[in-house]
């Protein structure tokens, strides 16, 4: 729109010149760049996210960071730039601020350098640390690393908060070993602020202690309370309770992480190492749910007691991890007669086998013992030893018709009698002269 107070000319002037104008306004800005960044902040500048090469060995992916529990979360109030002290002008490495940690031996050490370490380069004065004497250039200030500090304060400065590690830790066994710090740490000098994520990773830790080359592993064997602290239960189990949080396993040690569907998975981890639960739980822990009393009707479907005697037979082992074989088993099978030793009457009444016309009367037929022991004589050894079946198939036997041996057995028993003698002297004696014909 035209001016009213314009002339014509005028108006077709600053209409010709406005674009120019409003380049020249622009020029300003564009010479003076975006804003300058302050480095020391994060990790890298921008505080963008740390490749996970820069990581310490171990982590996961996506990486969610040490365990809270281990290493409580920080609050760190300075800001600094690791890579830039340890470029070539400046020289420094690990050992300039962390010297003391070549001979630490407890997580419980301070390893943060103090504020007079960084006097020498920054020209300040730290040897009073309630009074502190600032430098005289930029670096020097107290505002310069510490975040939010103001002259007003008074030398009052915010505090660096960095918990103990709940964690058992010997630094000085490492560095005797020539363990170099990126080993645990990560690629520290390549950062800026080194945070909380550069701790270790247990996952990363048993890249050695696993090793079975003493060597590789040391005298620190795998075993949990190598770096975990034990206190629980008078010091014979594990501590899992802590002000951060409480201990648990992660999910790819043995499939041991205590999430929701722990319940349903926690009886295959048992089975497999109950060893590896008892670091953490005594024994009642187990037997409050497991006593065979009060059993969650989850451990066994209802229609167990005909299905376990298969799964005994396959695996045994973990039977025997909640229960006892001569307690538990033996009692129930005295009991409902399915054991040799139960009493007649109630042998005859609660009889496992099918009736005697079936079972061990001739004709054999099917599902006649014959049968089944030669089908899986697995089975049978589940209940019965040897004697069981002397009884009627030793050498007395044979003469009542219950022979062991089947046709043609005479032609081929010296081969068998020089492999393993053993099961034709389990019936006969050595003198017996039955064996001469296949001596």
């Amino acid at each position: 729109m035209k001016a009213k107070w314009l002339s014509p000319m005028a108006s077709r002037l600053v209409a010709a010149l406005l674009p120019l104008i409003c380049v020249l306004a622009v020029v300003p800005l564009a010479l003076a760049g975006p804003p300058l960044a302050v480095h020391g902040l994060a990790p890298l500048p921008d505080d963008r996210e740390v490749p996970s090469k820069f990581l310490p060995p171990g982590v996961d992916q996506p990486d969610t960071g040490p365990s809270d529990v281990i290493f409580p979360p920080q609050h760190i109030t300075i800001r600094f730039n690791h890579a830039k002290h340890m470029t070539k002008d400046i020289g420094a490495t690990c050992k300039t601020c962390h010297g003391v940690a070549l001979r630490s031996t407890s997580a419980t050490d301070t390893l943060v350098p103090p504020g007079d370490t960084c006097d020498s380069c920054h020209s300040t004065d730290h040897t009073n640390p309630a009074h502190v004497t600032p430098g005289e250039d930029a670096m020097g200030q107290c505002a310069f690393c510490h975040l939010g500090y103001k002259a007003s304060d008074h030398n009052a400065v915010a505090e660096v908060q960095l918990p103990r590690a709940n964690l058992l830790f010997n630094h000085k066994a490492h560095v005797d070993r020539n363990i170099a710090c990126p080993q645990c740490h990560g690629s520290v000098e390549k950062l800026e602020l080194a945070t909380r994520d550069q701790l270790p990773r247990m996952r990363g830790c048993f890249n050695c202690h696993q090793q079975t080359d003493a060597a590789s592993r040391g005298e620190a064997n795998s075993a949990c309370d190598t770096c975990h602290i034990r206190g629980g239960d008078r010091g014979t189990i594990m501590k899992t309770m802590f002000s951060s949080g409480t201990l648990t396993p992660p999910r790819w040690l043995h499939n041991a992480e205590h999430t929701p569907d722990f319940i349903e998975r926690h009886k295959w981890v048992a089975a497999d190492d109950s060893q590896f639960c008892a670091n953490c739980h005594k024994n009642d822990f187990c037997t409050d749910c497991h006593d065979g009393r009060v059993r969650p009707r989850t451990i066994h479907p209802n229609d167990y007691l005909n299905m376990h005697a298969i799964e005994a037979r396959m695996a045994t082992q973990k039977c025997t991890s909640c229960h006892q074989e001569q307690t538990f088993c033996q009692d129930c099978h005295l009991r409902v007669g399915v054991a040799e030793s139960s009493p007649i009457n109630v042998r005859d009444s609660g009889r496992f086998h099918p009736p005697k016309s079936i079972w061990s009367d001739p004709p054999r037929k099917p599902g006649h013992h014959a049968f089944e022991a030669e089908r899986n004589l697995n089975a049978c050894v589940s209940c019965h030893t040897e004697r069981d079946c002397i009884t009627c198939h030793g050498a007395l036997g044979v003469g009542a018709g219950f022979d062991p041996h089947k046709t043609g057995f005479l032609g081929g028993c010296a081969t068998q009698f020089r492999k393993n003698p053993r099961p034709c002297l389990t019936c006969h004696e050595q003198t017996d002269t039955a064996l001469n014909s296949c001596r």
